[in-house]
C-alpha cells in the first residue's frame, strides 16, 4: 500500500502535533529542529513500509502513534555526546566505507573475561589496528543452554557474569573515546522462552501470546511446516515444540528454548523498535541484525527471504536515521548468493557480512584452484552504492558451502559432489586434508553438513605441529595469511575473529562441558590465550610470526588509498590457481594476486602487460622489486601486492 505525498503530508503534520503536545519541554530544545527535520524527511518512508504490513489492522494510527512516541522518548534520552556524533554521521553518512574500518569480534567472557576487564585490553586491539569491534552476545540469557548467546531473556540486561548495563554504557563510551566503533547483535527473530514476554505467554496472557507465533492444532503447524527446511536438523526436526503447559505448538526455527516473534503483530514491531533504539543509546554503532531471512511467515512459502522481511528491516532502518542516524545495519543472511545482497542498501542493511567470498576461500585452500572463487567474485563481488562488505574468513558459527550451483556448473564443477568432498577435506577425511575440523549439522537426508575449526586449524596448523612437520608449519601459517590478505585488501570491512592473529588451535576440551558438548561450534569458539599472545613479542616464535604478518596487512591498508577505498575489479591472470584482483582510485592502481596452490606458480608476462603491467613491478607487501621480464613467478602459497607504477 503506497499513500499520496498530500494523505502523507496530512499523516506527519497528524503526528507531528501529537508529538508537541506530548512533548513541549522538548519544542525549546536547540536539538529537536534537526530530529524535527530527519523526522519529516524520512517519514514518508516509514510510513509506507508499516502501511505494507499493518495497513489492514483497523487501529493502525494508534500503533504509528504510540511508535512516534517511542521514537521520541529514545531521541531525549539520547545523551548529548552521542547527538554530536548523530550529526558528524549525518555529514558523512557513509563513514563505514572510508576504509578506516578494521573489524575484529569476540566473546567477552572468552577474550577478557567481563566488560571491566574488557576495557584493559583497549591497547592490544589498538596495536592489532582494530576500530570496529563486534562483541557476540552479552545479553542476559538462559543458564546451560543458550546458543551462544542468541537466546535473549533480556535486551536491556546484561549477562550479570559480565557485568551491568550502565558497564556496558561505560565500555562503549570508552571506545568511542579511544576510536572503536561497538558492534552489538540485534535478535530479532526470537527471544528466549524465559524473557518475560514469553513467561506471561506461558501464564496465559493472551496478548503476549500473541507476541510469539502459536498454534493450537498440530494440522495448522504443518500446513506451514511441509514447506520448512530444519536448521539443526542433528537436534530436532522441523521448526515447532509443543509446549504442554500451554497446550500450544510455538514456532522455534532454531532451538526449542527459542520461541520466533510474530511480526504480524503491529505490537511486536513497536516493542523491539523499542529495544533497537534502547541499543543505540546504549553506544551501539553498528548494528548486527541476526536471522534476517527469517523474520516473516507465510503459508506456503518456505518462510525465508520473503518481501516483508525487507519491508520491516526497511522500517527499522527508517526509525534508526530519524532518532539514532549514527547507527547503521549489518545483514547477517547466510542464504543463497543471489538473496544476500538483496538487503543491503542504504534504506536496509548498510553493511554485510560476505558468506559466499568467506566459503569459497577455504574451498579455493582445499582445491589449490581459485576458478570458482575468481567466477563468483566477477558475478557477485559488486555491491550496491553506499553499501560495503564485512569480509571474513571465520565467525562464531560454522562453515557451510553457500556457493551457487550454476556457478559450480559454469566451471565444471558437480555441487553436491563437491560440497562433500569439501566437507569431507576439512573434517580430515579426504586423503589431501591438511585440515583438524570437525561436522556440524549432518543432515542424514541429503549428505548436506557444515564443518567448525580454528582457522589455524583449518589451515593445517594443529596437524603440522602435532606431526612436528616444519615445512607443513610454514606452509600453514602461508594459508592463514594468505586468506586474510584477500579479506583485508578486496574492499570493504575485513574481520578478524579475535585469536586468529597468534594462531590460536581448536579447543577439544568444549566436549567435557554438559552445555557444550552437543555443539561442535564451541570447538572453535575457544578461550583466548593471552599467554599465547605475549609470545607475539619473541622472536622466533609462530606467534610473532604470524602477528606481524597481520600488522602488516593492517598498515598496507591504511598506508594505500587504493586498497583501502579503491573500485574493485576481479581479472583472470592466466593461471587457474591464482585469484587476481585490481583495486584501483585516480591516484594509485594495485594488483593483488592470491597463488592458493601449494606449489610454486607463475603468471605469464603477456597477460600482466595485457593487464597495464610493467616488467618491473613493486611488491609492497614483501618490500622488493621484481623484474618479470618472462613470467612473474610466485611461491607457494604467496600473496602478492603489485604496485601498478604511473597508472
Amino acid at each position: 500500500m503506497v499513500i499520496s505525498n498530500k494523505q502523507c503530508d496530512v499523516t506527519l503534520r497528524r503526528m507531528q502535533a501529537h508529538l508537541e503536545k506530548r512533548y513541549p519541554q522538548a519544542i525549546d530544545l536547540p536539538e529537536w529542529e534537526g530530529f524535527a527535520i530527519r523526522l519529516k524527511e524520512t517519514f514518508p518512508t516509514l510510513l509506507n513500509e508499516l502501511l505494507t504490513i499493518y495497513g489492514h489492522h483497523f487501529d493502525f494510527y494508534y500503533h504509528l502513534e504510540r511508535l512516534l512516541e517511542t521514537m521520541a522518548d529514545a531521541w531525549l534520552e539520547r545523551t548529548p555526546e552521542w547527538k554530536s556524533i548523530d550529526v558528524m554521521r549525518e555529514a558523512d553518512p557513509s563513514w563505514y566505507q572510508s576504509g578506516h574500518l578494521i573489524g575484529a569480534m569476540a566473546y567477552v567472557d572468552l577474550f577478557a573475561d567481563d566488560l571491566l576487564n574488557l576495557q584493559a585490553k583497549i591497547p592490544y586491539l589498538k596495536e592489532l589496528g582494530v576500530t570496529y569491534l563486534h562483541l557476540m552476545p552479552i545479553y542476559k540469557s538462559p543458564e546451560g543452554d543458550d546458543d551462544g548467546g542468541y537466546a535473549v531473556s533480556s535486551y536491556r540486561e546484561v549477562d550479570p557474569k559480565l557485568g551491568t548495563i550502565e558497564d556496558l554504557r561505560n565500555t562503549a563510551a570508552e571506545f568511542r573515546s579511544q576510536g572503536i566503533s561497538i558492534v552489538l547483535d540485534f535478535v530479532f527473530n526470537h527471544t528466549s522462552d524465559e524473557h518475560e514476554w514469553a513467561k506471561k505467554a506461558r501464564e496465559g496472557d493472551e496478548t503476549y501470546q500473541g507476541y510469539y507465533l502459536m498454534f493450537d492444532s498440530r494440522d495448522e503447524a504443518l500446513e506451514y511446516e511441509v514447506n520448512l527446511r530444519s536448521i539443526f536438523p542433528d537436534e530436532r526436526p522441523g521448526s515447532f515444540t509443543y509446549m504442554n503447559r500451554l497446550k500450544k505448538w510455538v514456532w522455534t526455527t532454531f532451538h526449542t528454548y527459542q520461541w520466533d516473534l510474530n511480526y504480524r503483530n503491529p505490537e511486536v514491531f513497536n516493542a523491539m523498535a523499542e529495544e533497537m533504539l534502547f541499543l543505540a543509546n546504549v553506544g551501539v554503532e553498528v548494528l548486527r541484525m541476526d536471522a534476517v531471512p527469517f523474520v516473516w511467515k507465510q503459508k506456503g512459502t518456505n518462510c525465508e527471504n520473503l518481501p516483508e522481511a525487507h519491508t520491516l528491516i526497511r522500517a527499522f532502518n527508517a526509525i534508526a536515521r530519524i532518532v539514532a542516524p549514527s547507527m547503521v545495519f549489518k545483514s547477517e543472511a547466510i542464504v543463497a548468493p543471489d538473496e544476500i545482497q538483496k538487503y543491503m542498501g542504504t534504506d536496509e542493511c548498510q553493511i554485510s557480512y560476505n558468506p559466499l567470498m568467506m566459503a569459497l576461500l577455504w574451498e579455493s585452500l582445499a582445491t589449490r584452484s581459485a576458478k570458482l572463487l575468481r567466477h563468483s567474485l566477477a558475478k557477485r563481488f559488486a555491491v550496491p552504492e553506499g553499501c560495503a562488505w564485512v569480509n571474513y574468513v571465520r565467525s562464531h558459527d560454522d562453515i557451510g558451502w553457500g556457493f551457487d550451483n550454476h556457478d559450480a556448473l559454469d566451471v565444471g564443477i558437480d555441487p553436491h559432489g563437491h560440497r562433500k568432498f569439501l566437507t569431507d577435506f576439512y573434517v580430515g577425511r579426504h586423503e589431501s586434508s591438511f585440515a583438524r575440523g570437525e561436522l556440524f549439522q549432518e543432515d542424514p537426508t541429503t549428505g548436506d553438513a557444515r564443518v567448525c575449526g580454528t582457522t589455524a586449524s583449518l589451515c593445517g596448523l594443529e596437524k603440522a605441529l602435532a606431526e612436528n612437520d616444519p615445512e607443513e608449519i610454514e606452509l600453514a601459517v602461508r594459508r592463514i595469511l594468505l586468506i586474510h590478505g584477500v579479506t583485508f585488501t578486496i574492499g570493504g570491512i575485513p574481520l578478524i575473529y579475535l585469536g586468529e592473529e597468534i594462531g590460536m588451535l581448536n579447543d577439544h576440551s568444549y566436549r567435557e562441558d554438559l552445555d557444550k558438548e552437543g555443539d561442535a561450534r564451541w570447538l572453535h569458539r575457544t578461550p583466548f590465550d593471552w599467554k599465547k599472545a605475549e609470545e607475539r613479542t619473541e622472536d622466533d616464535t609462530l606467534e610473532k610470526t604470524l602477528h606481524t604478518g597481520f600488522l602488516k596487512l593492517v598498515q598496507m591498508r591504511l598506508n594505500n588509498a587504493a586498497l583501502a577505498r579503491g573500485e574493485t575489479e576481479i581479472v583472470d591472470p592466466g593461471n587457474e590457481h591464482v585469484l587476481g584482483y585490481f583495486r584501483t582510485t585516480s591516484e594509485q592502481s594495485i594488483l593483488c594476486l592470491a597463488n592458493f596452490s601449494d606449489q610454486p606458480q607463475v603468471v605469464p608476462a603477456p597477460r600482466l602487460r595485457q593487464l597495464g603491467l610493467k616488467k618491473v613491478l613493486v611488491d609492497i607487501i614483501a618490500g622488493q622489486t621484481i623484474v618479470a621480464a618472462k613470467q612473474l613467478e610466485m611461491e607457494p602459497l604467496q600473496f602478492m601486492v603489485l604496485l601498478r607504477q604511473g597508472g
